[in-house]
């Protein structure tokens, strides 16, 4: 639906378009904010202004209101500050990927996101960011995290890989946060024994936004890689809804627990491995690797006929036998220990005879999977299946994307994914049942 005649004809007789800060008058009350794009499901006489608190609200034109245009739209211009190197400082590469953490509203005013803010604005941007650390802001891409694929998480493991290799004391991603727990989860794999910190960090407002929480958790990050000593890969998020607590977590232990909460990243069936406060004070939880000087390397074979599925009653093996059948690699998410119903056992069983590899995870967000326990988790293990611990879903998924690349049989990959690599599951004697 497009504006009515009588409003079309109105803004365009005071030149009002997408962008211009309009104040409008309306039955009494005033409103001052900037012309967004109209969508399908506003009014033909309904104007959507972003207000300066960053909420959009629709306001209804009737014959009586009246429209103002307070500004037009300036161009926007991307501006690059070359950054001065200070002796002393550790050096960190800040690597852009897209997501939250890289968009702002259309500089026109549309109001839109977009995942094209230059790292090194966004950088400038935080204060006292480069007084702690000299830092090389790049991007690499502009996505939603929705949109990464496992090319992406190549791409990245080899950058990292290289500035690491190149210089860099540590390297911190901007990334989305949808799906930064699997891109976390890749790195660890491909990176494993990465001698450098290598820091996730994302944002649940965009920086445009009066309460972004990008400036501090890109703070955190950067806290972390110039105090913390630890080497390995780590997702840093707000810990509360305030800017005064920050959580490091494992980067294949870390999983996306609300939808825009700020503090919505949890560390499932293990604590995070340090915390920050508001002044940059870090308390670990355990010890963790320390850096070296060591290269970095980047293994990135990844096989793609990997399918990840979630087990549900009612679960009609038909439906899934002609993907399982074509897939070298299968991680069930079961119910409770790990289970399926029976009709899901022999197509588990069919499937290892195909030469597929069947791993088993648990859709409880606390304890591990225990095939040994009943009857239904035996015939499992007797089809074929192998279970994993205490392994989240999406790490067990990237793992065994992993390991399947990695390896020269089925029973290889096997080991591997009953094998710890990187910190993804806990000792049999650590984790609860």
């Amino acid at each position: 639906m497009s504006y009515s005649i009588s409003l079309s004809k109105l803004l365009e007789s005071i030149g009002a378009k997408e962008g211009s800060k309009l104040s409008v008058e309306s039955r009494g009350k005033t409103y001052i904010g900037t012309l967004m794009p109209h969508h399908d499901f506003s009014g033909g006489d309904v104007v959507v202004l972003k207000l300066s608190s960053g909420y959009n609200i629709g306001v209804r034109i009737f014959e009586d209101s009246a429209i103002k245009v307070l500004e037009q739209p300036r161009p926007y211009e991307k501006k690059e500050v070359a950054a001065e190197f200070r002796e002393g400082l550790p050096t960190i590469t800040i690597i852009g990927t897209g997501g939250t953490i890289s968009s702002n509203a259309d500089r026109r005013g549309t109001g839109a996101l977009h995942p094209a803010l230059p790292v090194s604005e966004l950088v400038d941007s935080v204060p006292g960011l480069r007084e702690s650390a000299n830092i090389s802001a790049k991007t690499l891409f502009s996505v939603f995290s929705e949109n990464i694929s496992t090319e992406h998480w190549q791409e990245l493991a080899e950058a990292v890989a290289n500035e690491i290799n190149g210089g860099a004391d540590a390297v911190i991603i901007l990334h989305g946060t949808d799906t930064m727990g699997y891109t976390a989860a890749a790195l660890s794999f491909m990176l494993a024994g990465v001698p450098k910190p290598v820091v996730l960090v994302g944002a649940q407002r965009s920086p445009d936004r009066p309460a972004s929480d990008a400036p501090s958790n890109i703070t955190a990050a950067v806290r972390f890689c110039v105090k913390g000593g630890t080497a390995g890969v780590f997702v840093v998020m707000h810990n509360t809804l305030e800017d005064d607590s920050f959580a490091v977590h494992i980067g294949t232990r870390v999983r996306k627990m609300h939808t825009s909460r700020r503090d919505a990243f949890k560390s499932i069936n293990a604590a995070p491995i340090a915390f920050l406060d508001e002044k940059g004070t870090i308390t670990f939880t355990k010890e963790g690797r320390g850096v070296t000087s060591e290269k970095a390397s980047a293994k990135t074979k990844m096989e793609r006929s990997t399918i990840l599925l979630q087990y549900y009653p009612g679960m009609d093996p038909s439906l899934f036998e002609g993907m399982m059948m074509k897939s070298k690699g299968i991680v069930i998410s079961g119910s409770g220990l790990g289970h399926v119903n029976e009709g899901m056992i022999s197509l588990i069983k069919k499937a290892c005879g195909n030469g597929s590899v069947v791993v088993v995870t648990s859709q409880c967000f606390s304890g591990r999977t225990n095939l040994n326990v009943y009857s239904t988790g035996r015939d499992m293990l007797s089809a074929g299946a192998v279970a994993v611990l205490d392994m989240l879903p999406e790490t067990a998924y990237v793992k065994l994307m992993w390991a399947l690349a990695n390896s020269e049989s089925p029973e290889e990959a096997k080991r591997l994914m009953t094998t710890s690599l990187a910190d993804e599951m806990g000792d049999r004697r650590e984790v609860d049942v």
